[in-house]
């Protein structure tokens, strides 16, 4: 049941993602000539006006298929009206990149609707504090809850400890202590710390943690927006810093996942209950978005690049150029897909596949 839970939300990112191109293709009359969930043998299609609706054989991705446009072939030009070619690089640009925004848009959905369900979050209430830091020194003690920094409402630890960790000086913190309102100015101080990425950094701390308590948390639909927008960028922020430390060799490249890890994680995620596969999904459309922005030219970010590079030249690349940097392009992309199925497959000899 999992690993079919798993293709269908594979199925409905890249739906959404090519529905995005479809949309904006449309709006400025090019004409789509094929709309395919999956690749490779068509098992169903139907016409509709003048595109061919397909599902196709491997479900592991999709197309859109535009007039004047085609990746396998790109000698094959058509400047018709209602083509790709025909149309100026600025609006070319706004399809190419309603696919990824699609994604991203998605994404801030499902945050919309894990914040209106509500999740189960790790409590702001405080366990013995440090005594060598401003919380323990101010009097705060174990079993008081922060509700407030600097003004601004918390109900989860991870809200508290960001809002902390963005602190430039001194703030004010409330809390509860028996049924009671109570607030301190403390001075956060620059302590070593690990990030996500296991490098050392330091952030302010006020010398407090967690005692465990775990509640559902759930927002109203006017706080559900900003918290699902904010998660959106944050989000995407990691993914792109992720992307920096892979290059870097910060993280190491056996660190790629492909498409089993997808699969199994999404399994995973799905018999952990709606809210965890709500979470894993809006995580995998924002990555699918930000990574099909990347400058590689067989990838959407690629194409945005050659109509910049037309938009500011007022000339478009030559074929040669084109098609020699599209097949470039697919030569990049098959080495990472067979980077991360190399490393699924080896995580799965291994016995560390999750």
């Amino acid at each position: 049941m999992g690993f079919l839970v798993s293709l269908l939300v594979l199925s409905f990112l890249i739906f959404f993602h090519e529905l995005g191109h479809f949309l904006a293709a449309r709006w400025f009359g090019v004409k789509v000539e094929v709309f395919s969930i999956g690749f490779g043998h068509k098992i169903y299609k139907k016409v509709y006006g003048d595109t061919e609706y397909a599902l196709s054989a491997i479900p592991l991705g999709g197309y859109v298929k535009m007039k004047g446009q085609d990746d396998a072939n790109p000698s094959l030009l058509s400047h018709d009206q209602d083509s790709y070619n025909a149309k100026k690089p600025w609006q070319r640009l706004i399809i190419l990149a309603a696919g990824p925004l699609a994604n991203l848009f998605l994404a801030f959905l499902l945050y919309v609707a894990i914040a209106l369900l509500g999740s189960q979050a790790l409590a702001p209430i405080i366990n013995e504090p440090d005594p060598s830091l401003s919380a323990a020194k101010a009097g705060m003690r174990s079993g008081d809850e922060i509700i407030r920094i600097d003004g601004q409402k918390v109900r989860t630890w991870g809200e508290m400890s960001e809002l902390i960790s963005k602190s430039q000086g001194e703030i004010e913190v409330e809390f509860l202590r028996g049924g009671q309102e109570r607030s301190l100015m403390l001075l956060p101080t620059l302590r070593e710390s690990k990030n996500i990425f296991g490098e050392t950094i330091l952030r302010p701390m006020i010398g407090v943690s967690a005692l465990g308590e775990v509640r559902i948390v759930s927002y109203s639909l006017f706080e559900s927006l900003p918290k699902a927008l904010n998660e959106t960028i944050r989000s995407s922020q990691m993914i792109v810093l992720g992307i920096q430390k892979l290059l870097s060799g910060v993280v190491p490249s056996s660190e790629v996942g492909g498409v089993i890890s997808i699969v199994q994680i999404t399994s995973k995620a799905s018999e952990s209950g709606i809210i965890t596969l709500f979470a894993l999904t809006a995580l995998i459309s924002v990555n699918l978005g930000i990574l099909n922005l990347l400058p590689i030219p067989a990838l959407d970010g690629g194409h945005i690049l050659f109509n910049l590079y037309e938009m500011v030249t007022k000339k478009a690349p030559s074929l040669a150029v084109f098609t020699n940097l599209t097949i470039a392009g697919w030569v990049i992309l098959a080495g990472l897909m067979g980077l991360g199925l190399y490393n699924d497959l080896s995580k799965i000899a291994q016995g560390v596949m999750p």
